[in-house]
């Protein structure tokens, strides 16, 4: 049972949390009395404020949309005010572009061009809008004379600075000094950057909006003319550096180098320099009467030519270079044959008149004219495939050009080839033209030196008489081909050259000096070949003609060797009695030892003064011959005098035995030498 204390302690406390619980329950209760009076303020609150707002929308929206409808109408004013303002400019082009027009485009190129714009703009808008109106004449006239004074410009730029290309760097271009181990790359400018730039932008705008072509032509004559110039500029320095120092050379390269007595002259483009080419044209234009001058001037000319063809391919590619920036795409090739036309006619006029000066001279039998062709002829034909590419879409008859001139020069060169041949055939055997000692004739040397000049131009020789040909094999002639054919030609012309020699001998009364000349002719003709490459050509064809010549040359020898049998004769004892040492002679066997001594000493004495005049010019050969002959009379003399040594047939010996054998050798030592 539980006690009372601890029963009243328990209800105490059980009362006290039961009034602590009962004031938490006022107090909540009163907060939310508050709660929901606070709630009701706000709520009455938010149904205040939202009746506000829907007045406010109310009041606003209609103002918002009268605001939109201002500003709309404040941009089509604007737009429309714009509008006027913008076609109110177009009445007013003509007037504010006035002043910039008339002073035209020079020197504010980037302004004009924008004026012309605005001008063009007004013409469109008055021809679309406004037709009828006087304003669109206005700007038209404007737009024209804007046009015209473009093209006026165009011409004028270019006419300004468009200068022949000094003749310097033209020679630097072609590459003619093959000298230098590395080749500078020179590069040819025309025209400034800054002029070049304004004549490509007006180019365009002409293109575009200028609607014809007179600039195009504009371009082609001015640049025409300056590459007409600028090849007769370089014939002209060629010409002058040519009288005045005899070596062509450019002074911009010139001064690159150092100048040794080992360095030799520079040479044509593409080509090697041969001084025979001069060689033989004085001495084949000596037969004919040509001065030395003469034939200077003609060296001089030919070289100018060949350059001339270089520089005109180097130039035409560099104004093609240019044309191609100034020049639409489509109008390029049409253009640029209209602008080398002149410069390449009279290059060809020149050709022509080189060929044809070859033939005038052909025909007065001065056959040293066909050098002139051999070395532009071979130039020409290594500068072809750049002539073609250069000129590659221009028009056929172009092209043809070139062609037309080779084939013109080759044709008139195969003649000379072929009348060469004939007048060595049919060379006049006259006696004031025959060498008094048995000398080379002139036709020899005049003929060999010839077929050495060809050694410089097989190919372009051999083509010549390839391009005569009209069997199926010569239609596609391989160097071979022609290799033969010049090789069958010179043979043709040593043939001509031995019969007419045979012809010239028997001028000559003497037939020991006709051996001597044929000997002479014989030898300098085999001599001639075995030093150069013409043994090797000829060998082409005749493997045999070094053994034949040398056979030929035995021949004269053996001939010549004869003439001294009427002295060597009174050397033998035939006929003559064998004599005994001791034993008296009859008279008539002392007159017949006497006539032998006496025909050989006046035998020996008429030989050695008549065949001390003549000559052999080959010293081996001389040699060859007199000790041969030395060695022949020699011995029989003295044989002869032993055999009559111990013999008694006259009281005055030293009248008959003249000359001792010594005395004979020396005399026959001094045959073929007038000096002695």
């Amino acid at each position: 049972m539980i006690p009372t204390e601890d029963a009243s302690a328990r209800k105490r406390e059980i009362e006290e949390k039961l009034k602590q619980e009962q004031e938490t329950l006022a107090f909540i209760r009163e907060n939310l009395e508050k709660s929901d009076q606070l709630t009701k303020g706000m709520v009455s609150i938010l149904s205040s404020f939202e009746s506000r707002l829907m007045q406010l929308e109310n009041s606003i929206i209609p103002v918002h949309k009268q605001t939109e409808n201002l500003q709309r109408l404040q941009e089509n004013v604007d737009k429309t005010l714009s509008c006027m303002d913008h076609v109110i400019s177009y009445y007013h082009v003509a007037k504010d572009t006035d002043k910039i027009i008339r002073e035209g485009p020079t020197g504010r190129l980037d302004e004009y061009l924008a004026c012309i714009a605005k001008i063009q703009k007004a013409v469109e808008y008055f021809q679309d809008n406004n037709p009828d109106s006087p304003e669109l004449n206005l700007v038209k006239a404007r737009f024209e004379k804007g046009k015209e004074s473009l093209e006026a410009e165009f011409r004028g730029l270019l006419t300004r600075y468009s200068k022949p290309v000094p003749p310097i760097l033209i020679l630097d271009a072609i590459g003619v000094d093959e000298e230098l181990e590395v080749q500078e790359e020179v590069t040819l400018e025309h025209l400034p950057e800054a002029v070049l730039q304004d004549i490509i932008i007006i180019s365009g705008w002409l293109v575009e909006y200028g609607r014809n072509q007179d600039f195009m032509n504009v371009y082609f004559q001015i640049r025409s003319n300056q590459l007409d110039r600028s090849i007769k500029g370089l014939k002209e320095h060629f010409r002058k550096s040519s009288a005045s120092s005899g070596i062509l050379y450019s002074p911009a390269v010139q001064t690159k180098r150092k100048d040794t007595p080992t360095k030799k002259a520079p040479k044509r483009p593409g080509h090697d320099y041969d001084l025979r080419v001069k060689h033989l044209n004085d001495a084949l234009s000596e037969k004919h009467g040509a001065s030395a001058g003469k034939d200077d001037v003609l060296d001089i000319e030919i070289d100018s030519y060949i350059h001339c063809i270089s520089a005109f391919v180097k130039l035409a590619q560099s104004e093609y270079a240019l044309l191609s920036e100034i020049i639409p795409e489509h109008h390029q090739k049409k253009t640029f044959d209209s602008l080398i036309q002149e410069a390449l006619d009279n290059l060809m006029l020149e050709g022509d008149n080189i060929v044809s000066a070859a033939r005038k001279a052909i025909l007065r039998h001065d056959y040293s004219a066909v050098l002139t062709i051999f070395p532009i002829l071979r130039h020409l034909k290594q500068t072809k495939p750049d002539f073609d590419t250069t000129l590659q879409g221009t028009a056929a008859s172009t092209k043809n050009k070139l062609p037309t001139l080779i084939t013109s020069m080759e044709t008139t060169g195969a003649k000379a080839l072929e009348e060469f041949a004939d007048s060595i055939k049919n060379d006049p055997d006259k006696e004031y033209n025959m060498p008094k000692d048995g000398t080379v004739h002139e036709l020899t040397s005049n003929a060999i030196l010839f077929l050495q000049q060809l050694l410089d131009f097989q190919e372009t020789a051999g083509a010549m008489l390839a391009s005569q040909e009209t069997s199926s094999s010569a239609s596609s002639y391989s160097s071979e081909f022609s290799r033969r054919l010049l090789s069958t030609y010179i043979c043709k012309v040593l043939g001509n050259l031995q019969l007419n020699l045979l012809s010239k001998s028997k001028v000559y009364e003497d037939q020991a000096l006709s051996a001597i000349f044929l000997h002479n002719n014989y030898n300098y003709i085999l001599k001639s070949l075995e030093k150069s490459e013409l043994i090797q050509l000829v060998a082409v064809t005749n493997k045999k003609v070094e053994s034949s010549y040398r056979e030929l040359i035995q021949q004269q020898i053996q001939v010549y060797q004869r003439s001294w049998y009427k002295v060597t004769e009174h050397l033998t004892d035939r006929n003559m009695p064998a004599f005994q040492p001791g034993t008296k002679l009859k008279d008539k066997e002392r007159q017949a030892i006497k006539d032998k001594f006496k025909g050989f000493n006046d035998g020996l004495e008429e030989l050695c003064k008549i065949q001390k005049g003549w000559a052999i010019p080959d010293k081996e050969q001389r040699d060859f011959i007199r000790q041969a002959q030395r060695k022949v009379v020699s011995e029989a003399y003295k044989a002869f005098l032993q055999r009559y040594a111990n013999i008694s047939f006259t009281k005055n010996p030293e009248k008959y035995h003249k000359y001792r054998p010594d005395d004979v050798e020396d005399m026959i030592e001094r045959l073929f030498d007038t000096s002695a």
